[in-house]
Parts: structure tokens; sequence; C-alpha cells
């Protein structure tokens, strides 16, 4: 990363570091621009931040989508507006594909992200389970063109209560080599079926339902 990106990435550790240090310091003089350059932005979140812009930006990605979204995260428990946004991209036809790791590390997390899965099959949103390791990128395309990728995870713990930063890029270049890394991901899963899930065990179902109502702080 160059240009006034790397600057905006370097304020952001500046300010982080004078919170934990109670020590100051001046960013590096900002150079010339990178050419060709790439329109990026970075959004940092946490309970430093007074607003919600990360999580505003992601819910007007969302709406703004007219062929397809993707998404990728180790973690996946939205909140409801994230929810609902999915849900209405796919009944106005965008496709919408969310990877996740088939195996978590959290028991809690996994039984809570479970919880949301047959609100978004019922509506036709394709949810793949990656089968080769833990997923670690944290990623959303949108119609290829538009890109959110970063430390932030797609729960609400993560967009409101931990130290986040997030890229906004805006480069369809970008967004098709991303697109094919998470197309990657996807070859490498299995889909949630709509009807096997139906028939899931009451253990299952209960489980996500106590999961569900701890969800804000997973």
């Amino acid at each position: 990363v160059e240009g006034a990106a790397a600057r905006c990435l370097e304020e952001v550790f500046l300010q982080d570091w004078e919170i934990e240090t109670g020590t100051g310091a001046e960013p590096s003089p900002l150079g010339p621009p990178p050419d060709p350059a790439t329109a990026i932005q970075f959004v940092p979140s946490g309970p430093q931040e007074y607003d919600e812009t990360v999580h505003q930006v992601l819910l007007a990605a969302i709406y703004s989508a007219s062929d397809e979204i993707c998404l990728t995260s180790p973690y996946f428990v939205p909140d409801e507006s994230t929810l609902n946004a999915l849900r209405s991209a796919a009944l106005r036809g965008v496709r919408v594909t969310i990877v996740l790791p088939a195996k978590c590390d959290s028991v809690l997390v996994r039984f809570a992200s479970a919880a949301t899965f047959a609100r978004l099959l019922d509506v036709g949103v394709r949810i793949i389970r990656y089968e080769r390791g833990l997923l670690h990128t944290k990623s959303v395309t949108i119609d290829r063109r538009f890109s959110l990728l970063g430390s932030v995870n797609l729960d609400m713990r993560s967009i409101w209560l931990n130290s986040e930063i997030t890229a906004l890029v805006y480069d369809e270049s970008f967004g098709r080599e991303l697109r094919d890394l998470q197309e990657s991901y996807i070859a490498s899963g299995r889909p949630v079926e709509s009807g096997e899930w139906s028939r899931r065990g009451r253990r299952q179902r209960i489980g996500e339902a106590i999961a569900r109502l701890a969800s804000p702080v997973l």
C-alpha cells in the first residue's frame, strides 16, 4: 500500500499507539501518489470510534448490489440489520454466497452462526462450508467491483467491540482477483442444502437458540 492510503494506515496506528502508551507522534510526510493508482480507503472501527462507519458501509454495499454478493469470514454472527439486508438482496434476485469454515474453534459461535442458516437458505442464499482448514480471509465482494477486506469478522463483537480496520477498494480488477480467491474457497467447500438443514436434530436447534441469545458478544 502506497500513497494517501498508507498515510491513513499510519495515522490509525499512531492513534492506537497514543491510546496505549500516552505518547504521540507525527505521521510521515505524504509522498507522491502511486501510478497507476487504485481508489482505496481504510476505515477503523471499535470502541474508540464514535460512529458505525464500517457497519453502515457494509449495509449500503449489500443494498447497492445488483448482480452478486460473496462474503467469506471465519465467524458469521450478523446483527438483524445485516441479516435482513442479505435476505433482501437474495429476494430481489442478487446471487448471495456466504463462505464459512466447516470447523469453528468456538462452539458458541458455531451454534450462533448456524442459527441464521434457515432464514438465509429459505430465500436462496448459498452457504458454503470450507473444508480445508480454518478459513482466515475476511472479505466481501459486491458485483466484482467493490471490495471490503481486513481484520473485521462478520459478527457483532468484531464490528462494535474489537479494534479493527477494514479496507474499502473501489477497483474492478482487484475485485475480480479477490472474487477468484473466494471462488477457490467455494471449490474446496460443501454447500449447506436447505432440505438437509431443515431435518437437523433437536439438540442442534436447542444449541442454536441458546447461542443466539449470546450473539451480541460473540
